[in-house]
């Protein structure tokens, strides 16, 4: 549902963001999406091209006296992230979006807005069907899959695009040009555990945690924000006898996990001090934790488990979550905390039925400093007799401070909004990375309007950033 006052300017822009956030469109279900695009391509008479990952290429001519100058190439991804709260009943495969304004920004009812990186597409979009803007050659790029590991752009046909230069619109702090991502990988670690009816002689319960931010793993993990597996398997560690029967939290490998429950038997003297040992974890937790988390609570009631682990294997999965790295590993040297060069995220931890998965995720800009770090992770896993898969790694975008198309994108900002952008690289997997792989000869350059917590449900687009930021592309487009 469209807010009363929602923007009118850019109106293209605007226009086809809403359009959007009312089709569903989560990894590896952007089928509809990309047909919406593929549909607005058709009406103005531009052509395409589908690879067989799903990526989309829309050919766009250069305005009228533009013809000679080089192509550039435009760059988005057209999934999003699909996090809600738990009192939010919405089916992300089916459901539109409900958008809200609050105090100037844009997010939705409950649920990830997806201007991560929706509204990149809407600009796109709004490059081809404004006929009042100037450009040379486009090529369009929207990709697949982005969201659960880059997939689309790891395995993108290259042969679609022919230019040299390229915009990434898919960064989150206007004012903000980046030259410069992170790599990364990561594993999911597995293993089947035994299991057993409830002793007669233990209490049964379930422990669940709420009230945490989550966030983006990349560019929000040196806020050192709480981790809701961690905390939990904090609130049982130590703990004689304890048996597990169910764990869920987390939801994807790049997203801070911000809420699950555990179930699980004790004896009742136990059982006696679960109350005061959550409640001491809780009051912990809130004298370091930011200021985003301090809604952390906890919820501890009795529940019925039709089968447990071992006492023994489920401290050892309890020692497991303790151990696991999470958080930033090392902050760039230069830069200090303004850039973090090497973090992890434990991002999900579930056992049903006796078998356990754990995923987690690490980014770098130097791969030999991740190196150690893989080593510990892979090192936990065999001590932990885990089985492992690797996650497809990625490539970073190391900063190139002599690109000629930033020292354009600096002048350009300066002369308009009278002041030179900060130049920065991300912490954060930027498709950007990869496809400079695939073409070294591309100069790229990456911004976008200023967009807060995505990946969670508290995301939410700035409205009085965007009319800039269009400014700041076509006037870039117009002199490219």
């Amino acid at each position: 549902m469209k807010p009363d006052n929602y923007p009118a300017a850019p109106a293209h822009l605007w226009q086809h963001f809403y359009q959007i956030t009312q089709i569903p469109r989560p990894s590896g279900q952007e089928a509809a999406v990309r047909q919406y695009v593929i549909g607005q391509a058709e009406q103005g008479g531009h052509p395409w091209r589908v690879d067989a990952e799903g990526n989309l290429v829309v050919a766009v001519p250069a305005s009228t006296g533009m013809e000679g100058r080089e192509t550039v190439v435009i760059q988005n991804h057209l999934d999003m992230v699909t996090v809600k709260t738990a009192d939010k009943e919405h089916d992300f495969s089916r459901d539109p979006l409900n958008l809200v304004i609050e105090d100037g920004w844009l997010l939705a009812d409950r649920t990830t807005l997806g201007a991560d990186n929706g509204v990149g597409c809407a600009a796109a979009l709004a490059l081809m069907t404004d006929p009042e803007v100037a450009h040379p050659p486009l090529e369009l790029l929207f990709t697949v899959d982005e969201e659960t590991g880059l997939g689309g752009a790891l395995r993108l046909d290259a042969s679609l695009l022919t230019g040299t230069r390229m915009l990434n619109l898919d960064t989150e702090e206007w004012e903000e040009l980046y030259v410069g991502c992170t790599g990364g990988g990561g594993w999911e670690f597995s293993r089947s555990y035994a299991t057993e009816a409830p002793p007669v002689d233990q209490q049964q319960w379930q422990l669940a945690i709420k009230g945490l931010a989550g966030g983006h793993s990349g560019i929000q993990i040196h806020q050192q924000l709480g981790n809701a597996i961690k905390l939990l398997g904090q609130c049982l560690h130590g703990l004689e006898g304890v048996r597990i029967a169910s764990l869920d939290v987390g939801v994807a490998h790049n997203v801070i996990p911000r809420e699950g429950v555990i179930g699980f038997s004790c004896a009742p003297d136990i059982s006696g001090q679960l109350a005061a040992r959550v409640e001491q974890v809780r009051q912990d937790a809130l004298g370091y934790l930011p200021q985003a988390d301090g809604k952390l609570a906890f919820e501890l009631q009795r529940s019925t488990h039709r089968a447990v682990l071992s006492a023994a294997d489920s401290a050892a999965i309890l020692d497991l979550l303790a151990v696991f790295p999470h958080g930033v590993q090392a902050y760039n040297l230069a830069l200090g905390a303004d850039l973090v060069d090497l973090s992890i995220n434990l991002a999900v931890a579930r056992l049903r039925r006796g078998a356990l998965l754990v995923e987690s995720s690490y980014r770098f800009f130097n791969a030999q400093q991740s190196l150690p770090l893989q080593n510990a992770a892979l090192a936990l896993a065999r001590a932990y007799s885990l089985t492992v898969k690797e996650v497809v790694g990625y490539p970073g975008w190391e900063p190139d401070m002599n690109s000629a198309l930033l020292a354009q994108g600096c002048a350009l900002h300066e002369r308009l909004f009278g002041s030179a952008p900060a130049v920065k690289a991300i912490h954060a997997g930027l498709e950007c990375g990869i496809l400079k792989g695939k073409k070294p000869d591309l100069d790229i350059l990456s911004f976008g309007p200023t967009i807060q917590g995505a990946h969670s449900p508290a995301e939410r687009l700035k409205i009085d950033t965007v009319k800039p930021f269009w400014q700041f592309l076509t006037a870039l487009l117009a002199q490219m």
